[in-house]
């Protein structure tokens, strides 16, 4: 899975002022990711706000992820939940509409399974499509760890299960997995703040929220730190840090919606329950803009 090493980004969802889908905005914000020379295209993650898209909605935006990428990046599409039959089914409709590279699977959330549990619902994902599988573990969303052990018994167990994105925010576990995969199973990065330290560690790669906004400067980061020039890597996520950081400040994606709202790619619009950035983040965004 070659194709995951390095930058991928968690495409954002443009709506217009009614909060309807923003096509055209999608379209341009894609175009501005492959200008931006990222390695692959996310749809429908956590920042994508696919958990407010209904079923029709979330066809229609892969429809113009594929349409507008025009096979130029490889696309992970996320299909993740809480209810077993309901995801398996889902990746099922997708093998047989579009020619994913991955599918992104979040760890059942609200239902806090144990690590059997967490096992056996990726394990029915695993049997149920051919397409390569990406764990998503992140705690602070879900209210349930997967544990590095049941990442790397999911690794050794199912060969469509291929890589794991790590936002714990625990670097220990993240170097756990490193020690115990089995070879070619990748261990990407699902924080911005700490992908270097992640990178520095041996993670592959990072799944981006900045990089929507930034994409040249985070991909290219991402890049040198791969190849081992540290410095420059540190220098640009210096560079990058506080903005990292505004765009958690009022959730997510509201900060990085701002920044790229700033650059004419789409309205900063989100759709309920959360709500668009206030005027105080707007304006701090805007000044960390102006000193890059």
């Amino acid at each position: 899975m070659k194709n995951l090493i390095g930058t991928g980004v968690a495409v954002v969802t443009p709506f217009d002022e009614n909060k309807a889908v923003d096509h055209e905005a999608l379209a341009r914000v894609i175009e501005h990711l492959i200008a931006g020379k990222v390695e692959y295209l996310v749809a429908l993650g956590t920042t994508g706000e696919s958990v407010t898209l209904n079923k029709e909605e979330t066809f229609a935006v892969l429809d113009t992820f594929f349409k507008v990428n025009d096979n130029r990046l490889p696309i992970v599409v996320g299909v993740g939940g809480n209810d077993t039959r309901e995801v398996c089914a889902h990746a099922r409709e997708v093998e047989a509409r579009y020619p994913a590279a991955a599918l992104l699977s979040v760890s059942p959330y609200y239902n806090k399974p144990t690590q059997e549990g967490i096992y056996q619902h990726f394990k029915a994902l695993a049997e149920s499509t051919d397409i390569p599988i990406i764990l998503y573990n992140v705690p602070p969303r879900t209210s349930s760890n997967i544990q590095a052990e049941t990442v790397v018994r999911l690794a050794k167990d199912f060969k469509n299960i291929v890589a794991v994105k790590e936002a714990s925010g625990d670097l220990l576990q993240g170097m756990a997995i490193i020690a115990d995969r089995p070879e070619g199973f990748l261990v990407l990065s699902g924080d911005d703040q700490l992908g270097l330290a992640q990178l520095a560690l041996g993670f592959e790669g990072v799944i981006s929220v900045v990089g929507n906004a930034f994409p040249a400067i985070f991909s290219q980061l991402v890049r040198d730190a791969l190849a081992g020039n540290m410095e420059a890597a540190r220098k640009a996520s210096y560079k990058l840090r506080k903005l990292m950081a505004l765009n958690f400040v009022e959730g997510n994606p509201a900060g990085v919606k701002t920044a790229m709202a700033l650059q004419g790619l789409c309205r900063k619009d989100v759709r309920l329950p959360l709500v668009k950035a206030s005027e105080k983040l707007v304006a701090e965004i805007q000044k960390e803009m102006a000193l890059l």
